[in-house]
């Protein structure tokens, strides 16, 4: 067992220290860093957004200006929407918070799934570009090395690698995995920048010839009997479309505000500043570059090697080839870190829709790291299979891409767009606001329509299938944990008999000292309710007259619903004493020596075991108690949604040589 704690604390970290009083400030990310590990995602889409709405306008590339324009208005629009987004909703939740609060649950659901989707997708797609980035750098011999496998093989088994890598990494947390990135985010950002400005100062005198070829290009089509008007705009309206991958991931930063430095809402909206300056610029400045230089397309590089290579051709040959490794590399690894932003987004989305009951509540829980392990797991699990099933192609995943993300989008601008009409009476520049996320509304509702239409054949409707499955079984979630709730209402009836017992029995007594050799009773509780008062009760009845001390035990579980601050901490804190101090009055008053205990922690089977073992030095004649819940029609995928973490505290004693007795209580 210690091997595997040394294993686990080397690859994964040592468990964090909940009584830091500086915990939240170590984990929280201020703007720069939150620009590099949200902002990846948005930035790291030049490297694909740009080459596919490029290549959609092959034969009629001059065009390509009016959608490196409809990108910048976009981008811009997006950011200033989702910038009112932070603060109205200073504590996170992006887009399915938005619409579960301001539209209904149902419509957040259905958010919230194609969210997850999306950030699926963003891990296998930015892996798998990364991965063509990094294969550009390459010599065109290298595939000698692998003589038996096929190059679109070697790509699949290094994007898997790469997948998995990432996937450990974020189990290490979110501050560690985006500070392993900073320099080559940078390098990426300087490279870039650099190539942009040099490709309009050298071709400056070459602009007023491309503006001519617009013009040429927009009359000859929109004169044409073949095209006509019609045929131009919807030319332009499928590339722009087709590059609506350069979008996503600007809803990160609203998602993830609970991991920003504190003031989150000001750190919130200076990152998608710098969020939506830096991707302006890059995807304007490289659909002109390309136009400029004149690229084509290459069948084994990325259109950014092609372009980076024109850019350098008459450089030194060493200083040439050490920038596009340069940019390429970095390139590569902007794409991986992008990965990051699904790891971010899609475990809080399934954390906060488990808290909601939409997904199992496993996924609301946290490890000793204090990240939603099991969402991270998911989401690796689900984008190393995306990855295995397209053998990591970018020009399908680029189809599967977006259009979740537009759902999500859509839907986030019209409860914008309804709360300000509503609000209208209280908020004096409501006009203003509501004319942003309107705007807001017909950019993305119409970019969602187009993704629908232009994608659809192509392998679009895929998408859709998957999360339409999703959402269907979202809703049989929240079913199941509804019909559960139901069942348990007799069991909570015990609750109000008791307190009116205990009104009836409101004469103080003096405490009973405590005998440490007499029999002791202990239980593990959940809270002042029908389960643990019916497990209470139930001993009662079945050993009278047997144990003169009767102890409860309760650990307050922090989750991704509660772990948003010092403040929420702390109420969780003083919530489980007063929960667990209920039982010590019920009981004291009965002439029993009464006690509670109570810690606070993730992993409520480590900080039970902890507490047993502590109380089971001080009193020898100990025996453990606990209730579980037994369902008549109980299957694995129930069973898989509701904790067993009495059998796995029952093992841990057992181990201890301690005695632990669940009783079943069947509803």
């Amino acid at each position: 067992m210690n091997v595997f704690r040394l294993a686990k604390d080397v690859v994964i970290g040592r468990a964090r220290n909940l009584s830091d009083k500086n915990l939240f400030h170590h984990l929280s990310l201020v703007a720069l860093l939150a620009w590099v590990g949200l902002g990846a995602d948005g930035l790291s889409s030049s490297c694909y957004g740009p080459e596919a709405a490029f290549r959609a306008l092959t034969g009629h590339t001059n065009l390509s200006l009016f959608v490196a324009l409809a990108s910048v208005i976009t981008i811009v629009v997006i950011c200033a929407s989702y910038s009112q987004i932070i603060e109205l909703f200073p504590t996170g939740g992006g887009g399915y918070l938005v619409a579960s609060k301001l539209l209904s649950p149902t419509v957040g659901v259905v958010s919230g799934c194609a969210l997850i989707g999306d950030y699926i997708l963003t891990i296998a797609i930015s892996v798998a570009s990364g991965t063509d980035a990094a294969f550009s750098i390459f010599p065109p011999d290298w595939m000698k090395l692998f003589p038996t496998l096929s190059l679109v093989m070697v790509k699949t088994i290094f994007s898997v690698g790469i997948v998995m890598f990432l996937t450990v990494l974020n189990l290490r947390g979110a501050k560690e995995s985006v500070m392993l990135w900073v320099p080559v985010f940078f390098v990426f950002v300087l490279t870039y920048t650099f190539a942009i400005v040099w490709s309009i100062s050298a071709h400056f005198g070459d602009l007023p010839s491309i503006f001519h070829g617009v013009v040429v290009d927009v009359k000859s089509e929109s004169d044409s009997s073949e095209v006509g008007w019609f045929g131009l705009m919807a030319l332009v309206l499928r590339a722009y479309s087709l590059g609506a991958g350069t979008y996503t991931g600007i809803e990160a930063v609203s998602n993830g505000l609970n991991t920003l430095r504190e003031p989150r809402v000001q750190t919130g909206k200076r990152t998608m500043i710098y969020m939506g300056a830096s991707l302006s610029f890059v995807v304007g400045g490289l659909l002109l570059a390309y136009l400029l230089y004149h690229v084509e397309p290459d069948k084994v590089k990325t259109l950014n090697a092609v372009l980076f290579e024109q850019i350098t051709a008459n450089w030194p040959p060493l200083l040439s080839k050490i920038f596009v490794i340069a940019a390429m590399a970095s390139s590569a690894a902007l794409l991986f870190i992008a990965a990051q932003t699904g790891f971010f987004g899609g475990p809080r989305v399934l954390a906060n829709m488990a808290v909601d009951r939409w997904m199992p509540t496993r996924f609301a829980t946290l490890s000793d790291r204090l990240v939603t392990q099991n969402g991270v797991l998911l989401m690796g699990g689900a984008a190393l299979l995306v990855v295995l099933f397209t053998l990591a192609s970018v020009n399908l995943l680029v189809v599967l891409y977006s259009i979740n993300v537009f759902i999500t989008f859509s839907l986030s601008q019209l409860g914008m767009v309804r709360h300000w009409w509503l609000e209208r009476a209280k908020e004096p520049k409501w006009k203003t606001k509501i004319t942003v996320n309107g705007f807001g509304l017909l950019l993305t509702s119409g970019i969602l329509i187009s993704l629908c239409i232009a994608k659809f054949d192509e392998g679009g409707w895929a998408t859709l299938l998957v999360t339409g499955g999703l959402i269907g079984a979202a809703f049989w979630v929240k079913n199941h944990y509804r019909q559960t709730q139901k069942k348990l209402y007799r069991l909570n009836e015990l609750v109000a008999a008791a307190m009116a017992d205990e009104a009836v029995t409101a004469v103080e007594k003096p405490p009973v000292p405590c005998n440490p050799n007499a029999r002791t009773a202990v239980f593990l509780v959940n809270g002042f309710n029908g389960l643990g008062l019916h497990t209470l009760l139930a001993v009662v009845r079945m050993f009278p007259k047997v144990y003169d001390n009767f102890i409860f035990l309760q650990i307050g579980v922090l989750d991704a619903g509660n772990f948003k601050g010092a403040a929420e901490v702390e109420n969780l804190r003083e919530h489980a004493q007063h929960e667990v101090n209920r039982y010590v009055a019920y009981m004291g008053k009965r002439g029993f020596h009464t006690e509670a205990h109570f810690a606070l922690g993730t992993d409520i089977v480590d900080e039970a075991a902890k507490l047993c073992d502590q109380i089971a030095g001080r009193f020898p004649q100990v025996q453990f108690f606990a209730g579980q819940l037994v369902f008549k029609d109980e299957n694995f995928v129930t069973g898989w949604l509701h904790n067993h973490t009495v059998f796995e505290l029952q093992r841990r004693l057992y181990q201890h040589g301690l005695a632990m007795l669940i009783l079943p209580i069947q509803v």
